[in-house]
């Protein structure tokens, strides 16, 4: 597992790599994203802390944007597990009503005396400053729906199940509520026990994967 884990970084490591700072050129419409952080490293360079994708047809730039820039904790569960660690380490009680979702008008009524809007509203700034400027990704183009949701999943057991890539001590998801992110050391907790890629698959994926100098799509 260790081994095909490796030569997964690095393969994924030659990718072109997208930031904040960069926009969303070069970005193809259907695919997976695969994310780093700064001080994060395995496999003798950086390392996967969270793999994605979306199921809407040409929604990926959405997706990417909906993480970095979109301050809205109900649209992106990366941005709420940011804010549960922040949070978290500051032994901030609002953790309690940051977990609840006010994506519907319902749940906006029923908790709106609990909500602290502008306490919210600083909480998404630092989330977004965290995200821009630690985090970095690579893309591989599939425009398959079914490929994408298969290919995502393989790529999380293939990661999670590594006793290799393992976090540093200084990593923010150490201060998670969430066991299963502190455990795994990833930014997600669905589909770390599926199967892994085999090489036949690993093969595939070199092949989607966005290099330098690629036109955007």
């Amino acid at each position: 597992m260790s081994e095909l884990c490796q030569q997964l970084h690095i393969l994924i490591r030659e990718g072109r790599r997208y930031d904040f700072n960069t926009g969303y050129d070069g970005i193809p419409h259907n695919g997976i994203y695969i994310m780093f952080e700064k001080g994060e490293l395995a496999h003798d360079g950086d390392r996967v802390v969270r793999i994605g994708t979306h199921t809407g047809d040409k929604q990926l730039r959405s997706r990417i944007y909906q993480h970095f820039e979109n301050e809205n904790k109900n649209r992106s569960i990366f941005r709420k597990n940011i804010g549960r660690c922040i949070l978290n380490k500051e032994r901030n009680p609002y953790l309690s009503t940051w977990e609840l979702d006010t994506t519907s008008r319902e749940n906006q009524k029923l908790f709106s005396h609990l909500i602290d809007k502008a306490f919210e509203t600083e909480l998404e700034k630092q989330i977004s400053k965290y995200i821009q400027e630690s985090l970095n990704f690579c893309l591989l183009e599939i425009p398959s729906k079914k490929d994408r949701l298969d290919y995502e999943a393989r790529l999380i057991g293939t990661v999670s199940n590594c006793k290799e890539c393992l976090p540093s001590s200084n990593w923010l998801g150490q201060f998670s509520p969430v066991d299963k992110i502190k455990k795994n050391g990833l930014w997600q907790v669905n589909k770390l026990n599926t199967r892994p890629l085999n090489k036949e698959e690993l093969a595939f994926i070199s092949t989607t994967l966005i290099h330098h100098g690629e036109d955007e799509k």
